[in-house]
């Protein structure tokens, strides 16, 4: 059986790895729009979290099988359709994620100084789409709207010292733009309370033990949680008394930083709680953000199910950069798959996209933007099982006219799309790795598709 993987993050190459292990007969192609392969781990991942990008390995694994090609540079739904994969494969999957963010909906978001965390995430991660991003660090305030992950990474990025970012793969451009960065406080607003932000404590403890930066939490903010917080589960209760802990304790000199980071007052962060944001503010001449204003907001129900509705109350908080981090949104691929827009999902049942017999989905795309690297395996391997049932239940079918990639090929070539192989993706990794080495770092990241396309002579 043939079976096409459509992305090359996670959700792809643990639905590739799955059917490969189980299936030994199994071909599976990956295919992806970039010259490069695995997704957010290598665009999402924050740089200073090496030890995440592990999971490059197991994957690379995959890749060099003898079962498994990868195809870069093909964008399908343009280069080559759905329905042409479906003629050339006994079975589809597609893992594209969630390459969208969601948007605020409020006046003034597309204002200069306006950022969606994905745009500035990938910008400095090198994601080529972003590359051009220019944010403008020039104010002394920024403030990030979302109590998730990847708005503590932004606030982690903004205010960690310099010679920690040097040792990481975070880009060139970003680096020195962020060495210019006049932000010194970041405050992560919510429309909830304490006992429903969404990030983990491994990211929370990081935070708060970040090098000559304190944590500026209001122990008010925190009143009677003590109750609140005993029947709730584990890990819950652990970030709970973490936050608490750091709200009620005393700034104890970090007397070693403090002389690191000079006379200057310590950067600083802060969790604000209960609090919709209704409007970014234009500066006075309209041409930039100069602030947030802000619905406060009661809490209604409990748990991670409580809702945050507006008391009536305003109040108006400065700031001179915006990150929305509210979340990612998947997009429609191509009309012949079905998609619910108000989910941001393919229609599925285990991965078996509904009414279209042959095409699956995994990841973001099958079950919205949730989750760490260790869900999308979980969620990926389902998949990878209804495919593997299909091939054996007799459901699909197996007709040997399915010639895989030499169809699709053929297709290709007369569209002019020239793929990237695994092996050309690895002369790019070299390329970057050598580059690393000479500033010190894991990689230097190559932004421009144009320059990969260069290294491998395409």
């Amino acid at each position: 059986p043939r079976v096409c993987v459509v992305g090359s993050g996670p959700a792809g190459f643990y639905t590739a790895q799955h059917i490969l292990k189980h299936h030994g007969g199994a071909l599976v192609d990956i295919y992806e729009k970039l010259p490069v392969p695995f997704g957010l781990v290598r665009f999402g991942v924050a740089p200073d979290h090496p030890e995440v990008k592990n999971v490059i390995n197991t994957f690379t694994q995959t890749a060099r099988s003898e079962r498994c090609a990868y195809y870069g540079n093909v964008t399908v739904g343009r280069d080559v359709t759905v329905p042409e994969l479906r003629q050339a494969y006994h079975a589809v999957v597609l893992s594209y994620g969630a390459e969208d963010n969601r948007v605020l909906g409020i006046p003034g978001e597309n204002l200069p100084g306006v950022y969606s965390a994905r745009a500035f995430v990938g910008w400095y991660n090198g994601l080529p789409e972003n590359r051009d991003l220019k944010p403008d660090l020039s104010c002394e305030t920024a403030l990030i709207l979302g109590h998730g992950n990847v708005a503590l990474d932004i606030a982690r990025i903004l205010l960690s010292p310099l010679q920690l970012l040097r040792k990481t793969d975070i880009t060139d451009s970003s680096l020195a733009a962020l060495a210019c960065s006049k932000v010194k406080r970041v405050w992560l607003v919510g429309r909830r309370g304490p006992l429903q932000v969404a990030f983990t404590i491994k990211e929370l403890r990081e935070m708060i033990n970040l090098p000559g930066t304190r944590a500026v939490l209001d122990p008010a903010d925190f009143t009677g949680l003590e109750n609140a917080v005993k029947d709730a589960p584990r890990p819950r209760k652990r970030l709970t008394e973490l936050m608490m802990k750091a709200a009620l304790e005393k700034p104890r000199e970090k007397a070693v930083e403090v002389q690191a980071a000079g006379p200057a007052a310590p950067r600083e962060w802060g969790l604000k709680f209960q609090r919709s944001p209704q409007e970014v503010l234009p500066s006075a001449d309209g041409t930039r953000a100069r602030g947030v204003r802000m619905a406060l907001t009661r809490l209604e129900g409990s748990g991670d199910s409580a809702k945050a509705v507006p008391t009536g109350d305003v109040e108006e908080l400065e700031c001179g950069l915006v990150f929305s981090s509210i979340g990612y949104r998947s997009l429609p691929l191509d009309p012949a798959v079905p998609f619910d827009s108000q989910r941001g999902v393919i229609p599925n049942s285990s991965g078996r996209v509904e009414g279209v017999p042959g095409l699956y989905c995994s990841g973001w795309v099958k079950r919205g933007p949730t989750g760490v690297i260790i869900t999308t395996m979980n969620d990926s391997f389902d998949t990878a099982q209804s495919v593997l049932e299909d091939l054996q239940g007799g459901v699909l079918d197996m007709s040997p006219s399915r010639e895989g990639f030499g169809a699709v090929e053929s297709i290709l070539r007369s569209r002019g799309v020239h793929p990237v192989s695994f092996s050309d993706w690895e002369k790019i990794d070299a390329a970057e790795v050598a580059r690393g080495k000479a500033a010190g770092k894991p990689r230097e990241k190559i932004v421009d598709p144009a320059e990969m396309l260069q290294i491998i002579g395409h």
